[in-house]
């Protein structure tokens, strides 16, 4: 019937008996039937056949539900696994036992993805398939434990499938294919492509731009990074993506230092497959081989959600008090006389509109209190003991140093509302970021540097959080 079922409900019933395949006895499970693997390529065109959002939702919340793991076998081959340790069984017999409980503790859609991942292009399909999972949680059209559990066990299968041996480093130049240059276009989040020119700057002179590709699909970016060759580590954005013509050739005496600006994931069916930290360490060999003299290795971050928080900060402080907190009084007169209102309601709405960036004279009253507040932030805002900012959360587990904040670093309306304008290096000595990762994931310590400390320390004197 193929796909004349379409959307029906039956049609789908039909199309899952048939597609996902039973488990076999454990006894069996060796001499399992292969494959059929035109059952599986009817599933991926029956899946493709749908529209995307509620009619694949449907499918995969059907999936999710109904083709688990067999409760009933699980519960009699727990039972098993307790009787042989309280008999105290030789360890052969528990050990056969715990495996046969492994066996049936797999969900029969595992089989299902298995066959498809052995099929043409089917790792491309897979990948496309978790996309959809990870955007139906996000958006609440999916929601419950068993999807959330069939994400989990597709994207620890992805992490298998796209573990380091697998994948390939590309280098991206203006020679590359179109299609390629313009991929990495459209993936670009962190600081948007304006137009074929930007894009040559991007990969042109004391540029470097790489991104994984994966064996089973060829040229595809994964994730991708941008570089720019300097002789310092930058506090500003624009000087590394404005508008200017691509520079000349390049002069390697005036190369020292490697800026990571930009790491992108293109697919986000790969969410939580852990690529970056890779790409970060292969890129920093490449650049030592091709430039051994680059002495420092830095990047210059985005600080997302910031200016949410601060804003966040000012209402709760509003409703408990009249009188602010966050600030000193000599700032909070300065402001107060500046917006012309004692309380936060103007200072709230010129965050939220970007409008403050245009009055100097706030800008100026700003910057030391949004520098310690930022610090403290990043490096006292915590989730379960980790930092809260997810930017920060990632560099730290990579092992870097939080290095500097940069005062009015990105003042794109972007960088603005996100941040207000501020960035932050996260440095990478080579030699240390082993066990800077360890402490900070052991211990939960951020290692920073003195600017970084002494700002949280200038916030913990003057607000009264």
């Amino acid at each position: 019937r193929g796909l004349a079922g379409g959307g029906s409900a039956t049609g789908m019933e039909e199309l899952l008996s048939r597609s996902v395949p039973p488990l076999p006895p454990y006894e069996t499970k060796e001499k399992a039937p292969p494959p059929a693997e035109l059952r599986s390529a009817e599933f991926v065109r029956y899946y493709r056949g749908l529209q995307a959002g509620p009619p694949r939702a449907q499918l995969l919340a059907r999936l999710a539900r109904d083709f688990g793991v067999d409760h009933g076998r699980v519960a009699e081959f727990s039972a098993k696994v307790l009787q042989a340790q309280e008999q105290q069984r030789e360890p052969g017999a528990l050990l056969q036992a715990e495996d046969r409980l492994r066996y049936y503790l797999n969900p029969r859609y595992r089989g299902l993805f298995q066959h498809l991942g052995r099929l043409e292009d089917g790792l491309r399909f897979l990948v496309e398939l978790r996309g959809d999972l990870v955007e139906g949680l996000a958006s609440k059209a999916l929601d419950g434990p068993h999807v959330k559990e069939m994400n989990g066990v597709l994207k620890n299968m992805l992490s298998e499938w796209f573990s380091t041996g697998f994948l390939n480093l590309e280098r991206v130049t203006w020679q590359s294919p179109c299609e390629v240059l313009q991929k990495i276009s459209d993936s670009e989040a962190v600081h948007p492509v304006r137009n074929w020119v930007d894009m040559k700057r991007r990969v042109g002179a004391y540029r470097r731009c790489y991104f994984f590709s994966h064996c089973a699909i060829p040229g595809e970016p994964l994730i991708v990074l941008h570089v720019a060759l300097t002789s310092d580590i930058s506090s500003s954005i624009q000087a590394i993506v404005k508008e200017v013509p691509p520079l000349e050739t390049e002069d390697t005496d005036k190369i020292t230092t490697a800026i990571f600006y930009s790491i992108s994931l293109t697919q986000q069916g790969l969410q939580g497959v852990e690529l970056g930290t890779y790409l970060i360490k292969r890129v920093v060999k490449e650049l030592q081989k091709e430039l051994p003299q680059i002495k420092a290795f830095s990047t210059l971050s985005p600080i997302p959600g910031f200016t949410k928080w601060l804003v966040g900060l000012l209402s709760s402080q509003t409703k408990e008090l009249e009188r602010n907190e966050l600030f000193t009084e000599s700032e909070w007169q300065e402001i107060s006389e500046i917006t012309g209102d004692s309380t936060t309601e103007t200072l709230k709405k010129l965050l939220n509109n970007n409008e403050w960036v245009r009055s100097e004279k706030l800008v100026k009253v700003l910057h030391s209190p949004f520098m310690r507040l930022c610090a403290w932030y990043l490096y006292g805002e915590k989730h379960r003991g980790y930092a809260l900012n997810p930017v920060a959360n990632f560099h730290l587990q990579n092992g870097s140093v939080m290095w500097r904040i940069n005062w009015m670093a990105d003042t794109s309306p972007r960088g603005i509302s996100a941040s207000c304008g501020m960035m932050v290096n996260y440095r990478y000595f080579l030699e240390d970021t082993a066990s800077n990762s360890a402490a900070y994931l052991g211990t939960k310590k951020i290692k920073a540097s003195e600017q970084v400390l002494s700002l949280v320390s200038q916030f913990q004197q003057s607000s009264k959080l």
